[in-house]
């Protein structure tokens, strides 16, 4: 069995790692990230949105594919309500190709079809496209290897909980600016979605399956009724799904540890929002790594710091919302509007005390 020595292994070439791994290359370390998939990006599993401040990222990428400017969201009564909500919709797997260009051209190495087997608290096994098992000795382990995380369960931490998502891509009927959010007993411990991408929509939705196994019929179901509305065509161009971590924040330092993105709960357990945090998170993760290389004793402490100042305030605030809803699925408050409104981002009411 060969040992390879690098400063920093990564877990992961989504996003976060992808993020992690520029970021430390470009403060000089040797950087090895590994991701199981045989292409960085594919299969997509994702609805597409990203807010504005992540702009530049999707500039860096040239993975912009149109812009949004407002939300619209349907309660269960059917009453719609429109918000501002500026956004970008992005082609997935081109941003998460990009950013994996822009780490290998700060001098990471990335190699695909390349798993993690375990972890002893000094060196990781990986196991290679070509089924050798490989042993690597990294000064800094970074985990942003997903919600079902292999790196966090190598050290002892829980499973998170998850929502499950089914998604067809469809075409549109005509141009679309904004995002519809579908708040439904439908979709319990989720909602359902269309986002726009130029001639085509993302139509999606999210459920616990501890309420609800069988996400295709209410797919189908809501699917059916944009059809019937004009709004979408009847082929389906595409399938996806995936899982979505709502457990919230879970410590991120673990000896020579670090979690980001969705390994360390970053993903907003309400609406399911996780690429700005993975982005963030990987960036401070990479460079958190940098500077403890380099003889700061503090750097990941301030570095999980950082990311509860960040993020903390509205991850709590969403894990209230949701153990709040999960009282209510599959019972007549569900389909009661005032209470979807407390629980969704659009409302003044999701941001009372």
């Amino acid at each position: 069995m060969t040992l390879q020595k690098v400063d920093v292994l990564i877990v992961g070439a989504g996003p976060a790692g992808a993020a992690a791994g520029r970021a430390a290359a470009e403060k000089g370390l040797q950087v090895l990230c590994i991701d199981r998939r045989t292409q960085v990006g594919l299969p997509v599993q994702c609805a597409e949105f990203v807010p504005m401040p992540l702009l530049r990222t999707v500039h860096e990428t040239q993975s912009r594919v149109q812009d949004v400017s407002g939300m619209m969201t349907v309660l269960p009564s059917g009453l719609q309500h429109h918000s501002v909500f500026p956004g970008i919709m992005i082609d997935r797997s081109r941003f998460d190709q990009g950013l994996a260009d822009l780490a290998q051209a700060a001098g990471a190495e990335i190699k695909t079809r390349t798993a993690f087997v375990g972890w002893d608290g000094q060196r990781a096994r990986i196991k290679c496209s070509s089924g050798e098992i490989q042993e690597i000795a990294p000064r800094m382990l970074i985990a942003a290897d997903g919600p079902h995380s292999p790196v966090a369960e190598s050290i002892g931490l829980a499973h998170q909980p998850v929502v499950y998502t089914r998604q067809y891509t469809v075409p549109l009927c005509h141009d679309y600016a904004d995002t519809d959010i579908f708040l439904s007993d439908a979709f319990p411990g989720g909602y359902g979605w269309l986002f726009p991408r130029g001639p085509v929509a993302n139509l999606g939705l999210g459920v616990d399956k501890r309420f609800e196994v069988n996400l295709k019929k209410p797919l189908e179901e809501l699917h059916q009724q944009m059809v019937d509305r004009g709004i979408v065509g009847q082929e389906v161009l595409g399938r996806t799904g995936g899982a979505i971590p709502v457990g919230g924040l879970r410590p991120m330092i673990h000896g020579h540890v670090l979690l980001c993105g969705d390994a360390a709960g970053l993903t907003h357990p309400i609406t399911g929002a996780g690429i700005p945090a993975a982005v963030i998170s990987g960036e401070a993760a990479g460079l958190a790594a940098a500077a403890y290389l380099a003889g700061d004793g503090d750097a990941l402490e301030s570095y999980e710091e950082d990311m509860q100042d960040q993020f903390g305030p509205a991850l709590r605030r969403a894990m209230q919302r949701r153990t709040s809803l999960e009282a209510v699925w599959r019972k007549p408050a569900a389909q009661e509007d005032q209470v979807m409104r407390s629980a969704w981002i659009a409302f003044d009411e999701y941001f009372a005390a």
